[in-house]
C-alpha cells in the first residue's frame, strides 16, 4: 500500500480471526477485501450488519438483487422509527457477502441486533431528532475526530478524500501480498485510538463488544480458525484486543429493545451522496462505481463517458478533445505528485478541454456520471408489508416502473392504464407516499390531462411501511387515512382540499365521510375568507368529477349552498380592512371569480341541446352569476370597502361584460378624483389593473383609462407621492416587459396627443381616421404568394381560387366547390382592417 507500511502475512500464514478493516462504500476496500477472502479462504465470513437480517442473506444472490441496495429495518409498532444499512456494488460488505454465497461459505451480520438499535434511536430522538437514520461502522457518537483526517495530516496531506485516493483507490491489485494493505490499516488505527483514547463514543464501545461476542462465537464453531471480519477499520482495534466476555456482556446487559422487522429495499447513488451515517463522505458514488467496474484504463474509460454525455447534450466534443483531456489529467496528477489521476484532476481537465473553461458541463457531469441516477432493484421474495406487496403488484400492472432519475409523465385521463396511473399516484399522495408531485401540464389545460414529476427515493420505502397501518391494500389504506383526516381537520380548506383528492384518487367510500364533515363545517362555519378559500377546490373537484366519470350531485349541491353563503357575506367583510387584509380578500374575490364561472358551466345545458332547469340545483347554480354580479356592483359602490377590492370589483364586471366601457371609465374617475387620499386611489388603481389580471393589456388598448391614470398621478400632491409610490410600482412592476414598454411609449406622445386621439370622430385609437387604399392594395401581391397564385382572381368550379379586394367592405379570395384554398381580404368603411384564410382543401 502507497503511503503505509504493515507487516501483513501471507495467506499461506493468516492471523485468525482475520480482520479487514474497510472503507465503507470505498472501491479500494472492496478489491483488497475480495483478493483477501481469495488467498485466506475463511470457512466463515462475518459482516458489520444487523444480526436479524441474516436470514436475507440468501437473497444477495439471485439475479433480481442489483445494488445498490440497503438492509432497513423498522419498529413493528412504529414503522417511522427506521435504520438503514446500504451497500453498493462497490461497498466492502457488499464484495465479502457475494464472494460468501458464491464460495458456499457460512456468512452472518455481527453488529448490534436492530432491536437494541432502534431503541437507541427511539430514545435519542427526543435530544437530537427524527429517528429514520442511516447506520454504518463508522466513527459516530461521542467521536471527536475523523481518523482519515489525522492519517492524511499525519502524511502530510490537507484533504482526507486525496489521501484516501492516493494510498488505496489508485493502488492497483497487484501481485503483493492481498493481506498487507489490512494489516497496514489495523496498525494506524491502533495509533490513531491510542492517540485519541477516549473519544469513543459509549455506543461505540457497545456495539464492539457485541461484535467481539459474536467472533468469539464463530471461533469455536469453526475450531482452530478460519474466522475473517469484514468491518469498518475504526474499529479493528478493538475486535482485536484482549477483553473479558463478563466485562463486554455486562455493557450488554439491560439495553432497551423494540420488535424489529427487517428487509432489503432498492436504494440509489444518489442517496449515498448525501451526507451523514453510512453515506457520509461518499459524494462520488458514480466515480467509486466505475473505479471499481473498470478494468483498465479509468481515466481514459471515465472521459469517454464525459463525452458520450456532453455530445448526448449537442456539445461538439471530438475524440482529439477526449485524449487531449486524458493528457491534461495526466499532467495534473504527475505535478501533483499523485500516482494516478483523481476526480480533481479529470474535472480540471473537462472543465478545460470538453467545456472550454465553463462550469455549466461540470453541473451536468456531477449531477449524470458522478453522482448518477442509479437505482437498484430488490426480488420480489423479499420480505415486505402487506401494503407494500400490493403496491409492487400495482406498479407492474400499470407498468409504472419506480426510478431513481426524475421524469415527467403525461397521463391522459380518457385511457384506463393512464387513468390508474392516475388513481395510484393520488391515493399514495393521501398516504404520505410522495412518489410523484403534480405540475402544470404542458400544451394542454384539459381535466383529462394530468403530468405527474416523478422520483423514487429510498426513504419511501419507509412510508410506505408507515402507511400499512391504514391497511393492506394501497386503495384501503388511502379510503382509512382520508376519513380520518376529514375527521381530524383543523379548517374548512383542509376539508375541501381532502374532498378534491378523494375524488381524484376515485375513493367514493371516503368521499361520502368527507362530505358529510363537510357539510357540517361549512354549516357552522361564519368566516367568509375560509369559505372562498374553500369554494375553489370544490369547484375544481367538480371538474375532475366529470372526466372521471364520478357522481358530484352531492358536493355540487354543497359548493352552490357555499357560494350562496359567500355572497351574502362577502360585502360586510370587505369593510374596516388594513391593507394586508384587503389584498387577501381580493385574492379571495378573484377565487369566487373563477369558481362561479365553473359552478355555471357544470349547470349549462348539454350537448344534446337540453333546456338548463327552471328550479332545483341546476336552475340555483345556473342563477349564480347574476347574484355574484350583484355582489360585485355592491361592492364597486362602497366607499367603506377597502380600494383594491372596488377596483377589482369593476375590473371583473368589466371583464364579465356587465359594464361598458364608459361606466368603467365613469367610475375610475370618481375614484380618482381630488377627494379621494392617494393612498385609497392608488390602491384602486392595483385593484383593478394589477394582480395579474391582464390590466397592463387594458391599459394598452384603451387609452382613456391609460389617461385618467396619468392624470390622477401627475396631480398626485408631492408629499403623498411617496406614500402611493410603493403601491403603484407593485403594480406595475408585474407587467410583462412589453406591455410596460408600450405604456411608456404611450405615455411619451403626451397627454395632448391622447385627448386628440379620444375625441369624438377620431376614429380608433392608433389608426387614421379614413382608409388609405393604395397601402392596403400593397398586400396584395404578399397574399397571392401566399396563396400560391398567379395572375388574377378567376373563379374555377373545379377547386381554383376566386375571389377580389373590395376596400368598401365586402369581396374575398374564395375557394372553389371542390374544397380548395379559400379566403378572404376585407377592409372596412371604418378603416379596421380584417382578413382571414381557410379551407386548406383535399
Amino acid at each position: 500500500m502507497t503511503g503505509i507500511q504493515g507487516n501483513g502475512r501471507s495467506g499461506e500464514d493468516v492471523r485468525w480471526p482475520l480482520l479487514l478493516g474497510v472503507r465503507h462504500h470505498g472501491p479500494g476496500s472492496a478489491r483488497a477485501v475480495r483478493a483477501a477472502l481469495e488467498a485466506a479462504r475463511p470457512r466463515t465470513v462475518l459482516i458489520e450488519g444487523p444480526p436479524e437480517a441474516d436470514p436475507l442473506i440468501p437473497l444477495a444472490a439471485g439475479r433480481d438483487m442489483r445494488p445498490p441496495v440497503a438492509l432497513l429495518a423498522h419498529a413493528v409498532d412504529e414503522p417511522g422509527r427506521s435504520a438503514f444499512w446500504p451497500m453498493a456494488e462497490f461497498s466492502p460488505e457488499w464484495v465479502a457477502l457475494r464472494w460468501a454465497l458464491e464460495q458456499g461459505v457460512p456468512a452472518r451480520f455481527i453488529d448490534l441486533p436492530a432491536a437494541h438499535t432502534l431503541a437507541w434511536e427511539g430514545r435519542a430522538e427526543a435530544e437530537d431528532g427524527p429517528a429514520v437514520e442511516e447506520r454504518s461502522g463508522t466513527p459516530g457518537g461521542a467521536l471527536r475526530i475523523d481518523p482519515l483526517g489525522a492519517l492524511a495530516e499525519a502524511a502530510g496531506y490537507d484533504d482526507a478524500e486525496r489521501w484516501w485516493e492516493d494510498v488505496v483507490e489508485h493502488r492497483g491489485a497487484g501481485g503483493g501480498d492481498p493481506l498487507a494493505p489490512f494489516a497496514a490499516v489495523e496498525e494506524a488505527m491502533t495509533a490513531v485510538r491510542e492517540t485519541y483514547e477516549g473519544t469513543e463514543g459509549n455506543r461505540d464501545l457497545v456495539r464492539e463488544a457485541h461484535m467481539r461476542l459474536q467472533v468469539r462465537s464463530a471461533q469455536r464453531e469453526c475450531g482452530d480458525g478460519g474466522v475473517a471480519v469484514v468491518c469498518g477499520a475504526w474499529h479493528v482495534p478493538a475486535l482485536r484486543r484482549k477483553a473479558a466476555v463478563a466485562d463486554d456482556r455486562a455493557l450488554l446487559k439491560g439495553l432497551a429493545k423494540v420488535r424489529a422487522e427487517l428487509t432489503w429495499v432498492p436504494w440509489t447513488h444518489r442517496r449515498l451522496a448525501r451526507d451523514g451515517g453510512y453515506g457520509a463522505g461518499i459524494d462520488s458514488p458514480g466515480w467509486y462505481a466505475h473505479l471499481f467496474g473498470a478494468p483498465d484504463r479509468p481515466v481514459e474509460r471515465w472521459l469517454a463517458k464525459v463525452a458520450g454525455l456532453l455530445r448526448a447534450e449537442d456539445r461538439i466534443v471530438s475524440p482529439a478533445d477526449v485524449i487531449e483531456a486524458v493528457r491534461l489529467a495526466e499532467t495534473l496528477a504527475a505535478l501533483r505528485g499523485r500516482p494516478l489521476p483523481g476526480l480533481g484532476e479529470t474535472t480540471d481537465a473537462v472543465r478545460a478541454v470538453l467545456g472550454d473553461g465553463s462550469d455549466v458541463p461540470l453541473a451536468l457531469v456531477r449531477d449524470r456520471l458522478v453522482i448518477g441516477d442509479v437505482l437498484g432493484e430488490v426480488p420480489p421474495g423479499a420480505p415486505a408489508v402487506p401494503l407494500q406487496r400490493d403496491l409492487d403488484r400495482a406498479q407492474r400492472r400499470l407498468r409504472l416502473k419506480p426510478e431513481a432519475a426524475e421524469r415527467e409523465a403525461e397521463l391522459d385521463l380518457r385511457k384506463d392504464t393512464d387513468a390508474g396511473r392516475s388513481r395510484l399516484l393520488h391515493r399514495l399522495r393521501l398516504l404520505g407516499v410522495a412518489w410523484g408531485e403534480p405540475v402544470a401540464s404542458r400544451g394542454s389545460t384539459g381535466t383529462f390531462r394530468e403530468t405527474w414529476r416523478l422520483r423514487w427515493e429510498p426513504e419511501l420505502s419507509v412510508r410506505v411501511a408507515e402507511a400499512g397501518v391504514w391497511g393492506t391494500t394501497v386503495r384501503a389504506a388511502a379510503t382509512a387515512k382520508a376519513e380520518a383526516d376529514a375527521v381530524c381537520a383543523r379548517d374548512l380548506a383542509e376539508v375541501t382540499a381532502l374532498a378534491e383528492h378523494c375524488l381524484a384518487a376515485a375513493l367514493p367510500d371516503a368521499l361520502t365521510v368527507v362530505m358529510r364533515v363537510l357539510a357540517d363545517r361549512a354549516a357552522l362555519d361564519t368566516d367568509v375568507g375560509r369559505l372562498a378559500e374553500a369554494l375553489p377546490a370544490l369547484v375544481r373537484s367538480l371538474r375532475y368529477g366529470d372526466v372521471r366519470g364520478t357522481d358530484t350531485g352531492a358536493l355540487a349541491e354543497v359548493a352552490t349552498g357555499l357560494a350562496e353563503r359567500i355572497f351574502v357575506g362577502l360585502p360586510p367583510a370587505c369593510t374596516g380592512l388594513d391593507a394586508d387584509a384587503a389584498e387577501e380578500m381580493r385574492r379571495h374575490v378573484d377565487a369566487v371569480q373563477g369558481s362561479v364561472g365553473l359552478l355555471e358551466e357544470t349547470a349549462a345545458p348539454g350537448d344534446d341541446g337540453t333546456a338548463p332547469a327552471t328550479d332545483g340545483p341546476l336552475a340555483r347554480r345556473g342563477a349564480l352569476r347574476a347574484r355574484w354580479r350583484a355582489v360585485l356592483r355592491a361592492l364597486s359602490g362602497r366607499d367603506r370597502v377597502a380600494g383594491v377590492v372596488r377596483g377589482r370589483a369593476v375590473r371583473l364586471l368589466l371583464d364579465d361584460g356587465a359594464v361598458g366601457q364608459e361606466e368603467a371609465a365613469r367610475l375610475m374617475g370618481l375614484a380618482l378624483s381630488p377627494r379621494t387620499a392617494p393612498r385609497d386611489a392608488a390602491a384602486w388603481i392595483e385593484g383593478f389593473v394589477g394582480g395579474g389580471a391582464g390590466g397592463g393589456l387594458l391599459l394598452v388598448h384603451d387609452e382613456r383609462l391609460l389617461a385618467l391614470v396619468d392624470g390622477w398621478l401627475t396631480g398626485v400632491p408631492a408629499e403623498a407621492f411617496t406614500d402611493v409610490l410603493p403601491l403603484l410600482r407593485r403594480t406595475f412592476s408585474a407587467y410583462e416587459p412589453g406591455v410596460r414598454r408600450t405604456l411608456g411609449e404611450l405615455v411619451r406622445r403626451g397627454p395632448g396627443e391622447r385627448a386628440g386621439a379620444l375625441r369624438p370622430g377620431a376614429g380608433v385609437p392608433g389608426f387614421a381616421a379614413g382608409l388609405d387604399e393604395e397601402r392596403a392594395g400593397a398586400v396584395l401581391p404578399v397574399v397571392r404568394l401566399l396563396l400560391g397564385l398567379d395572375g388574377g382572381f378567376d373563379s374555377d368550379p373545379d377547386g381554383g381560387s376566386g375571389g377580389g379586394f373590395d376596400p368598401g367592405g365586402g369581396g374575398g379570395l374564395g375557394g372553389g366547390s371542390d374544397g380548395g384554398l379559400g379566403g378572404g381580404f376585407h377592409t372596412g368603411a371604418d378603416g379596421g382592417m380584417d382578413g382571414d384564410l381557410a379551407g386548406v382543401g383535399r
